[in-house]
């Protein structure tokens, strides 16, 4: 799982850093919510996660581990395609494609507090 959340985390970094990339290039900042999201809870918080695993292997192998990977690899993405959709759009019926994202992440983040609580000794 250690190697997942890092190699995970990799793809969430060059997003964000093309993002900011592109965003710089055009002068148009109007996605930077969705680059910082990316860079913070895809880069940042998967790598960590990943050298956690690495650091206390019995969390990576756990099941809540497992989980703790998948929501986050798929509640991103779901998350930021609605926020990107809705700040392009000004169209606010994305707000729960964003919320469904968001739910993900979260319950994702608190499967690995659990995880962090239950083998990180």
């Amino acid at each position: 799982m250690s190697r997942k959340m890092i190699i995970g985390s990799t793809f969430y970094f060059v997003i964000g850093v093309l993002m900011g990339m592109g965003m710089s290039i055009s002068e148009n900042y109007t996605l930077s919510p969705v680059h910082a999201h990316v860079n913070l809870l895809g880069w940042v918080s998967m790598a960590l996660g990943g050298i956690l695993y690495h650091v206390f292997p019995a969390a990576g192998a756990s099941r809540l581990g497992k989980w703790h990977f998948w929501l986050h690899m798929i509640g991103i993405p779901i998350m930021m395609a609605g926020l990107a959709s809705m700040l392009l759009s000004g169209n606010m019926a994305f707000i729960p494609v964003v919320s469904i994202g968001g739910v993900m992440v979260v319950v994702g983040t608190i499967l690995f507090s659990i995880n962090a609580v239950k083998y990180v000794r």
